[in-house]
């Protein structure tokens, strides 16, 4: 949660070397940029991705570590992320800017203030890597900052519908409706305190600008999730758009292992089609309807019978 309160992630969708400070209410919080810059919105989802499957396990009374083993595939899937070469390039470059951003704060417990320094990760490593240069397992520690987060259940929910959020500032909007709005009728804040809550380098005349998009853009397409934003003179209204569901964890697909065989059964069941394309298709569906698989092997076959030869 203290991530969605303070702006830890840089808006940028380019390398952002700007160390930045953020001071409110006698707390404050300084971000310092690796030689990778400083982690962005879109590389939280790596963090997003292993905090829910901590509190998953803990949900199923199973015990969690700070080091954790997962497949690439499944978090870029999980996340919404392009699972090309290209993708996988991409959650190397988040890896290093979750690892090297690091954070000074002046944190306050039981009366005393203390200050500490940590980054994002511990560190990351890639477990093993196929010939055509796509990571298979990656494994993360996380930092002591986020593994007490967990261990005091310090987490919100968050819609699925966040990681369709292409722009960073709609991102950061949902995060801070979340973290300060809930289920509260409404949640007013100023322009001004929300560029900065935002971490935004726009002038004040543009973040309205922006800030107004994002509102008639929902208005047309209703993309975000949750809540809707107005702008009521110098301040923006957040609203709950309906009851917020209880949200389920992002799904470990690792569950959804293929045997080498099943490959052979699916070129079968749909000719001429390419079963690694198909494969990727079967997986998104499963993710997107929340679809609880028992035999992945028969499911997965039937997915592609239903595809039937390449027309």
């Amino acid at each position: 949660m203290s991530s969605m309160e303070h702006p830890v992630f840089s808006l940028s969708t380019k390398p952002d070397m700007r160390p930045r400070r953020y001071e409110r209410g006698g707390n404050w919080i300084e971000i310092s940029p690796s030689r990778y810059g400083i982690a962005t919105v879109h590389d939280r989802d790596v963090l997003i991705y292993c905090i829910s499957q901590c509190m998953a396990a803990l949900n199923e009374g199973r015990q969690v570590q700070r080091s954790m083993r997962f497949k690439a595939y499944d978090l870029l899937v999980a996340t919404n992320r392009q699972t090309s070469g290209r993708g996988y390039e991409l959650l190397k470059d988040a890896l290093r800017r979750l690892q090297g951003t690091q954070i000074e704060t002046n944190l306050r417990q039981g009366g005393k203030e203390y200050f500490k320094i940590f980054g994002l990760v511990e560190s990351a490593q890639i477990v093993r890597e196929t010939r055509d240069g796509r990571m298979l397992d990656v494994e993360i520690t996380l930092s002591d900052w986020v593994w007490d987060a967990i261990e005091n259940n310090n987490v919100l929910t968050m819609s699925r519908q966040y990681f369709q959020l292409r722009k960073p500032l709609e991102r950061r909007l949902y995060e801070l409706a979340r973290k300060h709005c809930g289920m509260q009728p409404e949640w007013k804040i100023g322009l001004d305190t929300l560029r900065e809550k935002c971490g935004s380098g726009s002038t004040d005349k543009e973040f309205r600008r922006l800030i107004g998009k994002i509102i008639v853009d929902d208005e047309q397409h209703d993309h975000m999730p949750d809540y809707t934003f107005t702008i009521e003179g110098d301040n923006v209204v957040v609203r709950p758009k309906r009851l917020i569901d209880e949200q389920l964890p992002l799904p470990n697909l690792s569950s959804l292992h293929l045997k080498g065989d099943t490959y052979d059964a699916a070129r079968r069941a749909a000719p001429g089609w390419d079963v690694h394309y198909l494969e990727t298709e079967w997986r998104s569906w499963v993710v997107d309807k929340g679809i609880a698989v028992k035999d992945a092997d028969r499911h997965f076959v039937s997915f592609c019978k239903k595809r039937g030869p390449y027309r």
